[in-house]
């Protein structure tokens, strides 16, 4: 839905509360046009069901207002006296239309002073629960978001079995493009196994405004603008996903708008100058290599060299291939007694791999060999032929297009590029885009494959590892990663765990809390 679309909406829904509300207005002492009134009429409804104001705020947060619209509408009848449970089942089934029952049929009395306390224990449970999970949504929506890793693509930066916290405030909180859907959890309900939310209707992008930019290098979460998973667990290539319920990735920034991007030899490049990572950025590569005659001991080799992906071993001809390793651990490596060579597998230059970013057969572009390419800036304009096309037919399509609730088309007549049927030979980008890679860069499905991330796909910045499960380790104890635990994920030199401070700091408290209940008693 447009903007405008949205504020008709908006002017309904008010028209359907005045309609529905005027004469119990009346009936608590207020005026009838008050009920009227945008926003102000929800204040003064706060002051009639004896609620504080600051709930209106509440009503105007996405997914927050899908809890609040119910608890308003129980509070209202029970304002004047329509207590029972079966009028509290019907307000909410009839999605507040039972409202209008009380306002015109009924007419009630105003209960000016009733109690706000639970009449059972049923009631104060349920109370709690939902103000827990408003506090939890709003938190989850525009502060803080709990994430796992799932993949070895960030490895040795960040470990497959990372928990994370992902600051929403950083780069700004996205406020929720799906305006109905199950809280705090992405496109699937535990259990059920069905999808999370309705498809429709859609908010206008907004983000609020952070406190830096996206610099070169940072690890950001974002949602993979080519997801077209039906959820978690089944693909199907037409799927059609939101923007905030496509699936989560996390890889590094490399690139950022206006940047010159090329792969030469597996090193990327930035504006003809080498990419400079910072030192906690361990880089992996798949080398190749053969035996001198037997096999590796694999549980030795991933504990020895660090390793973390499977590899494979050929015993007819002793090699073995898929070893993904640092710098380091190949220099380590090379000088294993059962290794009779090694080398790292890079795609030469000018070999074409299926399926690279922009699927041209025009272009020789692979993994190890890419590029250059520009990422495109807002304002920036470009060419549009039919060489540079490729790059950016999607992004006006669809980044720019469909998702932002624009119709574009793009098509060719001959040699000439067409927008919705026009002539064009240039685009001026309406928003900033990033190019995000995985450190292990032989085992990372990232920009090389999908392409340029939008900015509105953008969810946070991972700061914290609270926690970190190792399925290798050998009993509970040395599943979990003592030394990862409450440690920062950016920062310089290897990473230091806050575990003692944070035990210290929750001791304390606890002992803080005992003593003045001690005190009190």
């Amino acid at each position: 839905m447009t903007i405008t679309q949205w504020f008709l909406f908006f002017l309904l829904i008010q028209l359907i509360h005045f309609l529905g509300t005027w004469k119990l207005y009346v009936k608590a002492g207020r005026k009838a046009w008050e009920a009227a009134i945008p926003v102000y009429n929800a204040v003064i409804l706060m002051k009639i069901i004896n609620r504080p104001w600051w709930w209106t705020i509440l009503l105007f947060i996405p997914i927050v207002n899908l809890i609040m619209f119910p608890v308003i509408w129980v509070e209202t009848i029970r304002s004047y006296g329509r207590t029972n449970r079966f009028e509290t089942i019907l307000v909410i089934l009839t999605l507040g239309f039972y409202i209008y029952y009380v306002n015109y049929i009924l007419n009630p009395t105003y209960i000016q002073d009733r109690s706000l306390k639970p009449r059972s224990a049923l009631g104060e449970w349920v109370s709690s629960i939902l103000f827990a999970i408003i506090a939890a949504t709003l938190v989850h929506t525009y502060l803080i978001q709990p994430f796992t890793i799932p993949t070895s693509s960030l490895e040795k930066s960040l470990l497959v079995g990372d928990f994370l916290f992902v600051s929403k405030f950083h780069y700004g909180a996205r406020t929720p493009l799906t305006a109905v859907a199950f809280p705090m959890v992405h496109d699937t309900i535990p259990v059920l196994g069905i999808k999370s939310y309705l498809e429709k209707p859609q908010i206008p992008y907004f983000r609020l405004p952070g406190f830096e930019d996206i610099e070169r290098s940072d690890i950001v979460v974002f949602n993979w603008p080519v997801d077209t998973m039906m959820n978690m667990y089944y693909t199907d290539k037409y799927y059609y996903k939101p923007i905030d319920k496509k699936t989560n990735y996390v890889k590094r920034a490399v690139g950022i708008p206006g940047d010159s991007l090329e792969i030469i030899n597996g090193k990327i490049h930035i504006n003809s100058k080498p990419l400079q990572l910072p030192d906690r950025a361990k880089l992996q590569y798949s080398y190749t290599g053969t035996t001198k005659g037997k096999a590796f001991d694999r549980q030795y080799l991933y504990e020895r060299y660090d390793i973390t992906d499977p590899f494979g071993y050929n015993p007819n001809d002793n090699t073995f291939y898929g070893i993904h390793l640092t710098e380091d651990a190949y220099e380590k490596f090379k000088n294993h007694p059962n290794v009779l060579s090694i080398k790292r597998n890079i795609d030469s230059a000018g070999i074409n791999e299926p399926g690279t970013f922009p699927d041209s057969e025009l272009l020789s572009y692979n993994k190890d060999n890419f590029g250059p390419i520009f990422i495109p800036k807002k304002g920036a304009t470009v060419p549009l032929t039919l060489e540079s096309l490729p790059f950016y037919s999607r992004i006006i399509e669809v980044y720019e297009g469909s998702e932002m609730g624009i119709t574009n088309k793009i098509s060719v007549n001959g040699t000439q590029v067409l927008l919705n049927g026009t002539p064009i030979t240039s685009y001026n980008f309406k928003q900033d885009y990033y190019w995000m890679m995985g450190d292990n860069r032989h085992n990372s499905l990232d920009s090389r494959y999908f392409g340029y991330v939008p900015e509105n796909h953008v969810v946070g910045k991972p700061v914290f590892v609270w926690m970190s499960w190792d399925t290798n380790g050998n009993g509970i104890m040395n599943k979990i990663r003592w030394e990862r635990m409450f440690t920062t994920v950016g920062g310089s030199g290897e990473p230091v765990s806050y575990l003692p401070y944070f035990l210290i700091a929750v001791v304390l408290l606890f002992g803080f809390n005992f003593f003045k209940k001690r005190r009190n008693s």
